[in-house]
């Protein structure tokens, strides 16, 4: 082996190896981000939206220092008020020349689920249906789909069925063509109800079940850019 192609050889190997460090740095192993460790930014698409890494989910991002910055309309308000103070690094600038132009649609399905059912009405799929349609016109990033139910009942059967909500959810808009890994469930149980303080009042009966059909439901938000 003559000395040009070992030195050749040697370069080649190097530049692989630096190459490999550069990647290795670009994400930590536990974060919900794709970032850039050395420059300390986290990393966005051409849109300048922040890309999540498999990790990500609602509930994580509230906790994530970047989560109000990448994903504030996704987190309880008084979260991002908490953390206002604190300046959060930059994110690394969308491409030059281009827009930010993400889309972010969410559907309050309140007609989705009977009382004390996690399974779907015919109507609520019908409104799916029109979500996924909504989707396949993106270059869709997420679906986000928060359960919810009424006050009737316990707290902990009231998470767990919300839960269940959001997950009949996610099973019907798989069956609609829409990627699994795409779609992120979480439940609020009755926490956060659309009815108000002063209304369905009195005991549990047909008329306080069919008053407080707007909390049954699930909010699904899609996230992506237009095609």
């Amino acid at each position: 082996m003559n000395k040009t192609f070992k030195n050749s050889i040697f370069a080649l190997v190097a530049a692989v190896l630096a190459l490999s460090a550069s990647f290795a740095q670009v994400q930590a192993a536990d974060a919900i981000y794709v970032t850039n460790v050395a420059a300390g930014v986290v990393v966005t698409s051409g849109y300048g939206l922040c890309w999540h890494t498999s990790a990500w989910t609602p509930a994580a991002a509230a906790t994530d220092p970047m989560g109000c910055t990448c994903d504030k309309d996704l987190i309880p308000k008084e979260v991002c008020e908490k953390t206002a103070a604190t300046p959060a690094a930059p994110a690394a600038p969308a491409a030059a020349g281009v827009k930010p132009a993400g889309e972010k649609i969410t559907v309050a399905a309140d007609a989705l689920f009977d009382f004390n059912k996690a399974t779907l009405r015919p109507e609520g799929k019908t409104k799916i249906d029109e979500v996924a349609a909504k989707a396949g016109e993106l270059n869709l990033e997420v679906v986000i789909a928060v359960g919810h139910a009424d006050r009737i009942g316990g707290a902990a059967y009231n998470q767990k069925l919300s839960e269940k909500r959001a997950a009949a959810v996610k099973d019907y808009m798989v069956s609609k063509g829409i990627p699994a890994n795409r779609i992120y469930t979480e439940g609020k149980g009755s926490k956060q109800p659309v009815t108000k303080p002063d209304q369905c009042k009195g005991p549990k009966s047909a008329k306080v079940i069919a008053c407080l059909q707007p909390d049954r439901r699930v909010d699904i938000e899609i996230i992506g850019t237009q095609k």
